[in-house]
């Protein structure tokens, strides 16, 4: 009796609050219908235009699919026949019986998470007829004779954004957790999200730009990008950033990072705990990254060359000058990669050494497997797109990021536009989402260039397809070692096609195959534990073979990738470790920019003088007695290697099992140098017990006091000496003076003798 309904306990929203949504969303959008007619008043009326070729691949479709009436008809009986299944599974259900379901979601299918999907009889026949539906209209439009691949394809991916549409989690009535919330709140989340509809079409400038995380929890420096860095050089198309190690000793070769130019550089180093940038520092890297301008449309004619030759190489230039070091290690992300891998051909030509080792992370050089971006890849799209970029002088980051979503739509939109409009959510602060959106613009030349060469007719694979700075490129000349790492979900750049780029190289290649995405399995650091990663110690001929003969392993590929670098870098000269510097022994200089920046450039040592040198002339020489013995240690120590990798390989083993073969080689080595060095410290020490026993020499205190005394005695005494022995005084015989030590009645008194 007492008992009362939750909807009767609900409580009533606060009328100030809703007076004061209902106002913000009254002045957005008369703000927005404002700019809206302004816009349209300036531009005119113009016929819609079909960029994306949209309407003529469909047209095309329904052509070809209509000439098969047989094929079309059979289709819809299969559809009927799954609806009857689905209508008697529905009234077994509605009667209470178990009935095992028609259709079902994937398992990693977020949208049907909530319970009531599977409990509530209404919203299962929902999601039913909705999988079934669209089950039937993909096999109905993926195959159809007589299409050419690139319209087949193009089909399938807008089929498939508007299945994704149409989801029935995409609308407040038919999706249960929209459904309670709306009855809950009476309907106060549908107009919180309308206000964020409005206020995300303001953001965008008349364009629905939908918001993915909280921008405004971050800030640069505080809570994103916040290892410790400087600015030490910069032109009008990057800054270069340096990053000190943060350990005692740091390695020789510094480590320099080409971010991909469509994002800014922090997706390596977006949390202390998941940062690249701090990683590296940790282990004992100097790492410099390149930071990229922001382009405007002053810089519109800026080509793939300019990004070579007035970035690429510059950076290198400038880090071997801030260093000192002839040889460095270059690491690459996406985009940044492609110009890597230009780079190393153009200097191979050049016969520039400098790259000591590259790093690709999710890099195309062969784009012969474009994956679905092949999709917006044509004549038409790619012209339509130059025009755009030809008024404007650069391409939109926002807008090719808005391609990139629609990879992954269910994912990147609509599960923003379900939280932010229908549940009238703020977005999450999420730290790879801020990145995402913080994209930058790309100028027009360079843009053009890369679709046009790279995507279109994939020169770059070919030797010599590709001219840079009068350079014919050709990426099968390029012997540096390489480690390719790619990740298994990646939808932006396949792990196929980088698999293809990969065996371009003629030098020594390590292919590692990562857990998760494009970004997610890069950004992978050890302490996290996550995803694991598949290695082959064998370049396959094919993707799918290299994959039959890979080993699954936990973890992160960091570690991996350490060893490797530590490996290549010990057997092609020694360890390069050296003493990291002090203000004591490095002076600074300012940097050419306005930050404040400081270069650190060798000076004396800073205990210069005569105690200085002594020490300095004295390292020297023990430098030179055991550069010997330090050689044969090294070669002894290579061989070792060499056959324990030879071990390994032949075993075919795992690879720490080869690790430990190459470490036992060095700890041998190790034991042998130290036999060495104890059989040349024993050799000394009988030498020096060999020698006569030195004269006792009196105390400094006693001679300075009684000099004049001792000379006296001294004098008198060769004069009675010279009178007892006669014949020896008169021949001359040397004479050797000593002290007597502890005689009877003369107690260490100086006595003359002859000889």
């Amino acid at each position: 009796m007492n008992a009362t309904s939750p909807r009767e306990h609900a409580p009533l929203p606060d009328p100030q609050e809703i007076a004061k949504t209902y106002a913000e969303v009254a002045q957005r959008a008369s703000k927005l219908l404002t700019s809206h007619i302004q816009r349209q008043a300036k531009k005119g009326l113009s016929a819609p235009g079909d960029e994306l070729g949209i309407a003529q691949a469909f047209m095309d479709m329904m052509a070809k699919m209509l000439a098969n009436p047989y094929k079309l008809a059979q289709a819809q009986m299969n559809l009927v026949w799954d609806y009857f299944s689905l209508w008697q599974h529905s009234t077994l259900r509605f009667m209470g019986l178990d009935a095992p379901p028609v259709a079902q979601p994937a398992k990693d299918d977020k949208r049907f998470k909530d319970e009531q999907w599977e409990e509530h009889f209404l919203f299962d026949f929902i999601k039913q007829s909705y999988l079934i539906t669209a089950r039937h209209i993909h096999d109905t439009v993926c195959c159809v004779e007589g299409l050419d691949e690139h319209t087949q394809k193009k089909v399938n991916f807008f089929t498939r954004q508007f299945i994704d549409a149409l989801s029935p989690s995409n609308f407040a009535l038919t999706n249960p957790t929209v459904f309670r919330e709306t009855v809950k709140s009476h309907g106060q989340n549908l107009v919180k999200g309308f206000n964020n509809l409005l206020r995300d079409i303001e953001a965008g400038d008349g364009q629905l730009r939908v918001a993915m995380t909280d921008v405004k929890a971050f800030e640069l420096g505080k809570n994103v990008a916040t290892t410790p860095g400087k600015v030490v050089f910069q032109n009008e198309l990057i800054q270069l950033l340096q990053f000190n190690p943060t350990t005692k000793q740091q390695f020789k070769r510094p480590l320099l990072i080409f971010p991909p130019w469509i994002n800014k550089y922090y997706i390596l180093d977006l949390r202390e705990s998941n940062s690249f940038i701090k990683w590296a520092t940790d282990q004992g890297h100097s790492v410099f990254v390149m930071s990229w301008v922001n382009p405007d449309e002053k810089l519109a004619k800026k080509s793939f060359e300019d990004y070579l030759v007035d970035a690429a190489l510059v950076a290198v230039d400038k880090v071997c000058e801030q260093t000192g070091e002839k040889e460095i290690n270059a690491v690459a992300y996406c985009l940044g990669g492609t110009l890597l891998g230009t780079m190393l051909a153009y200097m191979v030509a050049k016969k520039d050494k400098r790259i000591a080792s590259a790093t690709f992370f999710t890099t195309m050089l062969d784009f012969s497997i474009p994956g679905e971006l092949g999709v917006f890849i044509d004549e038409q799209q790619v012209s339509s797109l130059e025009k755009k970029m030809a008024e404007r002088g650069f391409l939109e980051g926002s807008e090719m990021a808005g391609t990139f979503n629609m990879l992954r739509a269910n994912d990147l939109i609509w599960s923003f536009v379900v939280n932010n409009y229908l549940m009238g959510k703020d977005p999450f602060p999420f730290d790879l989402l801020f990145w995402n959106s913080d994209s930058t613009r790309m100028p027009y030349a360079m843009h053009s260039y890369y679709l046009r060469n790279m995507y279109m007719k994939n020169l770059l694979k070919e030797p010599g397809g590709v001219t840079l700075d009068g350079v014919a490129i050709d990426l099968g000349k390029i012997k540096t070692p390489s480690y390719f790492v790619s990740t298994i979900e990646d939808h932006i750049a396949p792990w196929k096609s980088t698999y293809l780029g990969a065996q371009r190289f003629a030098g020594p290649v390590r292919f590692v195959l990562g857990g998760s995405g494009h970004i997610a399995g890069i950004v992978n650091p050890p302490a996290a534990n996550k995803y694991g990663y598949w290695l082959n110690d064998q370049l396959a001929d094919t993707a799918d073979e290299w994959m039959d003969g890979a080993q699954q392993q936990p973890g992160s590929w960091w570690t991996d990738w350490q060893q490797w670098w530590w490996r290549k870098t010990t057997r092609r000269s020694r360890p390069a470790i050296r003493p990291r510097a002090s203000s004591a022994c490095w002076k600074m200089r300012p940097a050419p920019s306005s930050s404040s920046v400081s270069t650190p450039r060798r000076s004396p040592d800073a205990r210069s003088g005569a105690r200085g040198a002594r020490h300095q002339r004295a390292a020297f020489a023990l430098r030179l007695r055991r550069q010997p013995l330090r050689k044969a240690a090294r070669a002894a120590n290579s061989r070792r290697i060499d056959r324990a990798d030879r071990r390994a390989m032949s075993r075919r083993v795992s690879p720490r099992v080869g690790l430990s073969h190459v470490f036992a080689g060095r700890r041998r080595a190790a034991r042998g140098v130290r036999r060495l060095c104890r059989a040349r410290r024993n050799r000394c020490r009988r030498r020096r017990a060999a020698r006569p026993a030195p004269m006792p020499r009196p105390r400094r205190s006693e001679v300075s006091r009684s000099r004049a005394r001792r000379q006296c005695r001294l004098a008198g005494h060769l004069r009675q000496g010279a009178a007892e022995t006669g014949p020896a005084a008169q021949t001359g015989a040397p004479v050797r003076h000593h002290y007597a030590g502890t005689g009877a009645g003369n107690p260490g008194r100086l006595q003359a003798t002859s000889r």
